[in-house]
């Protein structure tokens, strides 16, 4: 059973886009229904994390936003940032989900048992995940990525009910 999932920001939570204001002011754009599948796993009892190797005051207010309790930015090696975080929480490969979309993620799915991509991911990236999928990044591919797993485990039913 999968217990945690580990999202990249900047082309999987968001659509990879960095805007920046008049006034320098960072500005990401996130998905709700990405949001809301993020809100049902953890109230299904699972876990969350986010590795990015930006850093941005805007990630730290989203994932406060949806109880996220396991926020690392400015990571260069996200491999061993999740090693760490596994031998943390004592968790296996095995129950540990990725997503990420670009070259800096590959490190991340070494670590995990199943490895997720958006639609729009690095053409390298393609071959070396678990699940290539089919909304793009920023535009409900962590939402699909949660549904999936649901479903591979048997608990969409369950999901599904905390919203009846």
């Amino acid at each position: 059973m999968i217990e945690l999932i580990v999202l990249d920001v900047d082309g999987t939570l968001s659509d990879g886009t960095v805007y920046f204001d008049a006034q320098g002011v960072e500005l990401k754009g996130f998905s709700v229904r990405d949001g809301l599948a993020i809100d049902g796993w953890i109230k299904l009892g699972k876990k969350v994390a986010i590795l990015t190797g930006r850093s941005s005051s805007i990630v730290e207010k989203r994932a406060r936003e949806l109880k996220i309790e396991w926020v690392f930015q400015g990571v260069k090696d996200k491999g061993a940032k999740l090693r760490e975080l596994k031998a943390e929480l004592g968790l296996t490969s095995e129950q540990i989900a990725g997503i990420g979309d670009d070259l800096n993620d590959l490190k991340m799915f070494s670590e995990v048992g199943l490895s997720f991509a958006p639609r729009d991911c690095a053409k390298s990236i393609i071959q070396r995940v678990d699940v290539h999928l089919e909304h793009n990044g920023g535009k409900g591919a962590v939402r699909e990525m949660i549904e999936s797993i649901l479903e591979r485990e048997g608990l969409m039913e369950e999901f599904l009910a905390l919203w009846e």
